[in-house]
């Protein structure tokens, strides 16, 4: 079986955009598709390497529940292997699971709508692989930790007073770093949508923080 080629390290002095990361991204995924779609299954598990640990975030921030977010993660996966011939490459593999995995996501709250908190706990064993805790989480003193499960628990509830596609542009945007246009992609909307959304969500966060942050 072919292994899957890696890219050479980049030179020290060349400065690659993260737009031109991305594109060369999701071509190593196109053609991961295509060994899979030939015949080659076991390369799905790279396609799930590559993507996993970003779609568990989001879906985590959506739920606020560990269990959920792996669970439906493992949902999204599953649903894209076996709707992978339907992948017709208009958009990157990653926008196509990644909406997979939203809608998925979005249904499983409507259904059940629950309402559970992050623990400190949660954070601390996340903050490694998100930039943002970091420095939060860098010098644990009683007074920190206590700011920082209080902030946490705030900022979790006001998340969860937000509808589903107003908390998922947040998430996706603000948590995950992505681009408008790539959102917009996802939730099958314009990026004027997009933008509107997000403005709307900050303002009510805002509102609801409020007290708080002042």
């Amino acid at each position: 079986m072919m292994e899957p080629s890696v890219a050479p390290a980049p030179d020290s002095e060349s400065h690659e955009s993260p737009e031109t990361s991305r594109q060369e991204a999701a071509a190593e995924d196109l053609e991961f598709v295509r060994r899979v779609l030939n015949g080659e299954t076991d390369v799905f598990e790279e396609l799930i390497r590559r993507h996993q640990q970003r779609i568990h975030a989001t879906l985590y921030h959506m739920t606020a529940n560990h269990e959920d977010a792996t669970d439906l993660t493992q949902e999204a996966f599953t649903k894209a292997f076996q709707a992978l011939k339907s992948f017709k490459g208009d958009s990157s593999f990653y926008t196509w699971v990644y909406r997979i995995a939203v809608n998925r996501t979005l249904n499983h709250l409507k259904q059940r709508k629950q309402r559970t908190h992050m623990s400190l706990n949660d954070l601390d064993t996340r903050a490694e692989n998100d930039p943002e805790l970091v420095a939060l989480v860098s010098e644990h003193t009683p007074r920190r930790d206590a700011a920082l499960s209080e902030l946490q628990e705030k900022l979790n509830a006001a998340l969860l007073k937000l509808s589903e596609p107003h908390r998922l542009v947040v998430t996706l945007h603000d948590i995950q770093g992505m681009p408008h246009e790539e959102i917009a992609r996802i939730m099958e909307c314009n990026v004027g949508t997009v933008r509107s959304r997000l403005f709307y969500a900050r303002q009510q966060l805002q509102a609801w923080l409020s007290d708080y942050l002042n």
